[in-house]
């Protein structure tokens, strides 16, 4: 499909841009940020694909991978693979990624877990309310429904 074909689309998704946010060049319909956010979907896309691709990974605290994970370990790792750098912890990677609200998140967004403040485990959004993790010592990476609504999701920029 060529960008063309996409122009109501662009538009629809840019809303009441203003004539400085659009830019019409020889009939094709520039979104600043839309190759960007396209780009950031392929790399979620890819991270949830290579974390599923740990399945039955044991788990194993401080592993980053490429046998064994625990939970921060599975996404630094994944998204790695993917093309971006994320700290080591999951209370780092959540200081790093941009905080978005549920009704926003999509596949390879990041599930922060936490009790009040503090962030506890981590695992990647793979849509209809679960996500790929590596849980906790004797278990191993798996797609697990998301059991609390004490989360927060950010997006890897």
């Amino acid at each position: 499909m060529t960008a063309r074909h996409r122009v109501p689309s662009l538009i629809a998704r840019a809303g009441s841009a203003s004539a400085l946010t659009l830019a019409v060049v020889g009939g094709t319909v520039l979104v600043p940020g839309a190759a960007s956010e396209a780009e950031a979907a392929a790399v979620a896309t890819k991270a949830v694909q290579i974390a599923a691709s740990k399945k039955g990974s044991p788990y194993k605290y401080g592993a980053t991978g490429p046998r064994r994970f625990d939970c921060s370990g599975l996404t630094l790792y994944s998204y790695k693979r993917a093309g971006k750098k994320l700290p080591r912890t999951a209370a780092a990677q959540y200081n790093k990624t941009r905080h978005i609200r549920s009704s926003q998140r999509r596949h390879g967004d990041l599930v922060f877990f936490h009790s009040g403040r503090s962030v506890y485990h981590v695992g990647i959004y793979a849509g209809k309310g679960r996500i790929w993790h590596s849980p906790k010592p004797g278990s191993k990476v798996r797609l697990e429904k998301i059991w609390t609504r004490s989360v927060w999701y950010g997006r890897v920029r």
